[in-house]
């Protein structure tokens, strides 16, 4: 049977292979972060621990010390269970409603629960939960634990096989069972909820709650905020790691994603099973080999405009290994970052740029190649760089400048100075947070040089 990894982190070194992809630190002091939402149009994120809590991080970084919520005393945590998901209602801003995805206490059930926040906005009311569905768990793992708002409207709800190893029950494909499954469901209407009328199995043999068959552990899925594009990565068995991705408009006929038919591209166990070519091929796939790659943790297609290098991108990461890799247009992969610990989720913010949890830090995903260096061009100096509190800025032209800024990686302008006429001119930057920026120096003509520094 496939190892299966407790949420134990260690402590992160960050070494980069490879040209563009860093990781900087946003906001710490979590445990077991395992999802990172928001709510539409909210700078905010919300971070879901695997012991029940969800707290909230602001724009600037800082998390708020009461917790938007804790539901603690009804999940069971551990292994692969806990609190898992979390999905704001499009219409949040309104209804204040938010979903959660959790294991429950006594029968590691999971469950889908509506709960709605209170009059302060930073705070959750804990007596508001009613659940929507539960679905019987057979074993401790391979809970899934995503769910998000499709661009239709309805929740999608990413099910696990139940667990143990090759899917003892061949519950994936099973359509008269909801796990190993992609579930849809219409919140809006019905008691606890509705079906959509166009999923695949209403009217006729099978659960109407079912949107398609044959996933093994889907950690995770994710919608591409602009185009409604599906992307669901889905943990393999002993060898191969997949990546599936369904185009909008999302089809209403049932997709079979192929387990435990199939492992990713593979032949796994096809008793009583269709033709590979009646399944969804992987859009991209990894082997575990000798890399001692073992599990994928999903992530985003990038929307985000900050980083022009990662457009047309879709980001994710090997638990095991801790290597943050991309999928190109054309389903080629790059294993772009390596770090140690683990990564269990990643994140993205309302303009669409990326985040991971590794530990208990939530890091920005940021692109290190950032701006072109005009300084050099023009006999501009920075130096220290790295530095800690001053940086000097060496004019060797005498080309006549008139001020600098240092921006951040949001394109926020956190220090602006006029510049003196002379050689050298000091900056202090004491009183700025670590990372990575951007200087700006304007000369006295109006043009404009660039170069990047990083702050120790």
């Amino acid at each position: 049977m496939k190892k299966i990894l407790p949420f134990v982190f260690g402590l992160l070194t960050m070494t980069s292979f490879a040209q563009t992809i860093g990781l900087q630190s946003f906001a710490t002091g979590f445990s077991s972060p395992v999802e990172i939402a928001h709510p539409a149009n909210d700078a905010r994120l919300f971070v879901v621990q695997q012991g029940g809590l969800i707290r909230i991080v602001n724009a600037n970084g800082t998390v708020n010390t009461t917790p938007f919520i804790n539901l603690s005393t009804i999940i069971v945590s551990g292994g692969e269970r806990g609190l898992l998901g979390l999905a704001f209602h499009p219409n949040y801003a309104t209804n204040g409603y938010f979903y959660v995805n959790y294991t429950r206490t006594g029968d590691g059930a999971t469950v889908i629960a509506r709960y709605t926040v209170s009059s302060d906005p930073n705070i959750a009311d804990a007596t508001s939960g009613t659940v929507l569905l539960t679905v019987a768990q057979p074993f401790t793992n391979h809970n899934g634990g995503s769910i998000k708002f499709g661009s239709d409207g309805y929740l999608y709800i990413g099910m696990g096989d139940g667990g143990s190893g090759g899917d003892p029950g061949n519950r994936a494909q099973n359509i008269n069972d909801n796990l190993g499954k992609m579930l849809r469901i219409d919140v809006d209407s019905g008691s606890p909820y509705g079906v959509p009328a166009t999923n695949p199995y209403v009217g006729v043999a099978g659960n109407d709650e079912i949107w398609a068959i044959g996933l093994r552990n889907p950690w995770k899925f994710s919608f591409n905020r602009l185009n409604g594009d599906l992307w669901i990565a889905d943990v393999g068995q002993n060898a191969i790691e997949e990546v599936n991705k369904t185009v909008f408009p999302l089809p209403n006929t049932a997709l079979n994603y192929g387990w435990r038919c199939y492992e990713g591209n593979v032949a796994y166990n096809t008793t009583g099973c269709p033709t590979y070519a009646s399944t969804v091929a992987p859009y991209a796939v990894y082997l575990h080999g000798s890399t001692n790659r073992c599990s994928i943790t999903g992530g985003y297609f990038y929307t985000g405009t900050t980083y022009p290098n990662f457009a047309n991108k879709y980001f994710f990461a090997d638990y095991c290994t801790a290597e943050i890799g991309w999928i190109d247009a054309v389903g080629n992969i790059t294993w772009a970052f390596d770090t140690t610990g683990v990564i269990t989720t990643f994140g993205e913010d309302k303009d669409g740029e990326l985040y991971v949890a590794n530990g208990g830090t939530i890091y920005k995903i940021i692109d290190t190649s950032l701006g072109t260096d005009s300084f050099v061009q023009n006999n501009i100096r920075l130096y220290p760089n790295p530095v800690k509190t001053e940086v000097f800025l060496k004019n060797e032209n005498a080309i006549g400048l008139k001020s600098v800024r240092i921006i951040d990686l949001s394109g926020k302008t956190i220090l602006s100075q006029d510049l003196n006429d002379t050689e050298i001119n000091s900056i202090t930057i004491s009183n700025i947070a670590k990372g990575l920026y951007l200087v700006e120096v304007e000369n006295q003509s109006g043009q404009y040089f660039q170069s990047k520094l990083v702050v120790e």
